[in-house]
């Protein structure tokens, strides 16, 4: 069979699910990604309670990474590459606390790491104003349903991700061209 691969998985709420989940899924050392909802009061949530907002719970991915090839870190950079954490419970025109800058944790380690690239990002300068995502252990994940899975490679004409996500992920192959597949 060959050696056994190591996957670490990374949960991280930056606004709309969709937006993160076709950028993650090009990442190499990817090999696998699940929109769900995260750290809300509410089991087993629909999207419509999350979109009511009335829940607690963030839209989230769960990224299933091979740290042989992709580190944590670098997951991050992609992270904050790709959405604006800056703003509290926003992002562009998605409002609510569902969209908001989250890093759920799996492990002490992940925590020191995301603690560190924040204090980092925010002592260089990186945005003009303050970091507002939470870095929190990760609490019962919820995954999304299916038609929210893969959501931008199914539905690339749908306005919203036209309007938003395509950018977003025409940003992100400029960007980290090299990390893509």
């Amino acid at each position: 069979m060959g050696h056994e691969t190591k996957h670490e998985l990374a949960t991280l709420g930056g606004g709309c699910f969709w937006c993160l989940d076709a950028v993650f899924l090009r990442l190499k050392g990817v090999t696998s990604v699940v929109s769900g909802y995260c750290g809300g009061k509410t089991a087993n949530p629909g999207y419509r309670d999350i979109c009511e907002g009335n829940t607690g719970h963030a839209e989230v991915v769960q990224v299933r990474f091979d740290p042989d090839v992709i580190a944590y870190p670098d997951l991050l950079d992609v992270f904050f590459a790709i959405h604006d954490p800056t703003t509290l419970n926003r992002q562009g025109n998605d409002v609510g606390t569902q969209y908001r800058s989250v890093i759920f944790t799996h492990s002490a380690e992940q925590a020191a790491i995301a603690a560190r690239t924040i204090a980092a990002l925010d002592a260089a300068g990186a945005y003009p104003d303050p970091i507002v995502t939470q870095v929190l252990p990760i609490p019962a994940f919820y995954p999304a349903e299916d038609y929210h899975q893969d959501y931008f490679a199914n539905n690339p004409r749908q306005p919203y991700c036209q309007a938003v996500v395509a950018p977003k992920l025409a940003k992100f192959l400029k960007k980290f061209s090299d990390r893509s597949n």
